[in-house]
């Protein structure tokens, strides 16, 4: 003569409705996210990359000379006659080598998109570079608006007029450092996105 007891159990809203919990879909749409970050950031890499070695070939090969001149006197502009020019290839030649030697950490974001440390380093770097960067930029914009305007009040006269092709290259040089800057900010931004969502 055994009794036996039965507890009832009710069952689950989920069971009931014959729908099973999802518990691994938010950590992997949040995976996909991540992902879709740190590919967006290797192709703002590279497009960064572009950007500075442009500027910096462009400044690099800035140098015309005038054609009349005489056995004594040579009218020549060239990059390297401005040291904020020098500043510039040499700063843009810098930010170039950070973004090839970034972009194996990049991928190691898009392999491992939940890893905290290599997109940290990132954000570090890339803001520290971003700074310089931007001072470069800066300071050159500064030389070419002079050699655009000049200044009558200090007697520094424009010399566009003399040396356009000396100016236009040095202009191109120019934005193309002010557009890595902006894509600089979109990575910098990126960063702070990826780790936010962590």
């Amino acid at each position: 003569m055994s009794d036996s007891a039965t507890v009832d159990v009710p069952e689950s809203s989920s069971a009931a409705k014959g729908k099973a919990p999802l518990i691994g879909v938010p950590r992997r749409e949040k995976a996909g996210y991540k992902k879709g970050i740190a590919i967006f950031d290797f192709i703002l890499r590279i497009g960064a990359l572009v950007c500075t070695l442009a500027a910096a070939t462009a400044m690099g090969t800035s140098d015309e000379t005038l054609p009349f001149f005489t056995q004594f006197f040579q009218f020549q502009a060239s990059y390297d006659d401005l040291p904020t020019f020098q500043y510039f290839v040499i700063a843009m030649a810098l930010v170039g080598g950070y973004l090839v030697l970034s972009l194996p950490i990049s991928i190691v974001t898009i392999v491992r998109p939940h890893a905290v440390g290599p997109r940290l380093l990132l954000l570090i770097l890339d803001t520290v570079t971003l700074t310089f960067a931007t001072a470069a930029a800066a300071a050159a914009a500064a030389i070419v608006y002079l050699a655009h305007n000049g200044n009558q009040n200090t007697n520094w006269f424009a010399i566009c007029q003399q040396f356009g092709d000396f100016c236009q290259k040095v202009s191109g040089a120019v934005v193309a450092s002010f557009i890595a800057v902006v894509l600089f900010v979109m990575l910098v931004v990126l960063s702070g996105f990826a780790l936010r969502k962590h």
